[in-house]
């Protein structure tokens, strides 16, 4: 059926559940296979009621609640969490997160994981059919419970992945061996290899980030922001492109498609202080991906798989992309005072110019 991959002995078009068999070993094997071919599973619902788009009833329509963390919930935000939920039952999962849920639910008490789910990723787009997803993170189960199981660093995730609603459903995951591609295929209803060790090149000229937000922002992003905008003529010595979908999974697939970097910095409107996207389902996923691929992910401050949940709707600022772009990000945040909006030490000086 094509060409073998040489991480994974499996060939183009080879099934999701042949690549986890042929890649996963230790004794939470089999629990593991099971959580991912079921996320899998809830992923291709999902997947049928985004293609039916308005056919399908008012999915982008508010339900008139507010999920556990105060956003507006939409229809299909709702369908999505059930159909997770519902797939996971099914497996050897004992403890649920999920941004829909206001606490962790407890699914099977003596199961070996833990899963955390954002279940539908960027549903603001659902009416203009632009690419949303799912994103979930695996840990194992602690004997200290439900909170203990979540509330630990990101750096003990098993596995991470996220799947993306587009012209066609992909799933990229990693299990800590390097990030894989699977496309859906919709004739067989299964998750296909398509392609292994994706990587975040080093060096790229886009950068995503809501500019909108400018004012807001505090003087270190404001700084790499001007720096990037000016150009060849400023002290980075080069032109850049801004994108912008306002889709993590959207903006996550493309950098890994082409590189760049993705920035949603904390700034000072009121309950942006800490940043906006969750650190247990969003952050952490998308860092252990980002870095499996040869990339990074830092807060500004710290490595967000270093950083550690303290509750379980926990927000923080999230940059992620090229190591080396992170490397000059970190440079702009190098003085603590610039927490308080003050300019960075070197923010200008172009000392960190690539």
């Amino acid at each position: 059926m094509g060409a073998r991959s040489e991480q994974s002995g499996l060939r183009l078009g080879d099934s999701l559940a042949d690549h986890l068999a042929a890649t996963l070993d230790g004794e939470l094997r089999t629990q593991l296979t099971g959580a991912i071919l079921a996320m899998a599973d809830a992923a291709t619902v999902i997947a049928a009621l985004v293609a039916r788009g308005p056919l399908g009833g008012a999915l982008g329509c508010d339900t008139g609640g507010l999920n556990a963390d105060g956003d507006t919930q939409k229809t299909l935000d709702v369908l999505s969490n059930d159909a997770v939920l519902e797939a996971l039952n099914m497996t050897e999962t004992a403890y649920f997160a999920s941004e829909e849920e206001e606490a962790i639910l407890t699914l099977h008490p003596r199961g070996a994981l833990a899963v955390a789910v954002d279940p539908l990723d960027g549903s603001s787009n659902i009416d203009v059919n632009v690419s949303i997803g799912t994103i979930f993170s695996i840990f194992p189960a602690s004997p200290g419970g439900a909170s203990a199981s979540f509330f630990r660093p990101g750096s003990e995730q098993l596995a991470a992945g996220y799947f993306v609603y587009g012209p066609h459903t992909a799933l990229v995951l990693t299990t800590g061996q390097g990030v894989n591609l699977f496309v859906l295929d919709q004739d067989l209803g299964v998750f296909c290899f398509a392609r292994s060790a994706l990587s975040i090149p080093l060096e790229a000229r886009e950068f995503a980030i809501n500019s909108s937000n400018y004012r807001h922002w505090f003087k270190p992003v404001q700084t790499f922001i001007d720096d990037c905008v000016a150009g060849r003529e400023g002290t980075r010595g080069k032109d850049f492109n801004m994108r912008w979908v306002a889709s993590l999974v959207a903006e996550t697939h493309r950098i890994f498609t082409r590189g760049g970097v993705f920035l949603y910095p904390a700034d000072r409107r009121p309950g942006y202080e800490r940043g906006r996207l969750r650190l247990l389902y969003e952050a952490f996923p998308i860092a252990m991906l980002a870095e499996q691929a040869g990339g990074g992910a830092i807060d500004g401050f710290q490595r967000i798989l270093d950083k550690t949940p303290g509750e379980l709707h926990e927000r923080t600022p999230l940059f992620f992309g090229s190591s080396r772009k992170m490397g000059i990000i970190a440079s702009y945040h190098v003085d603590a005072s610039d927490r308080l909006g003050q300019a960075p030490l070197f923010g200008r000086r172009g000392l960190f110019r690539t």
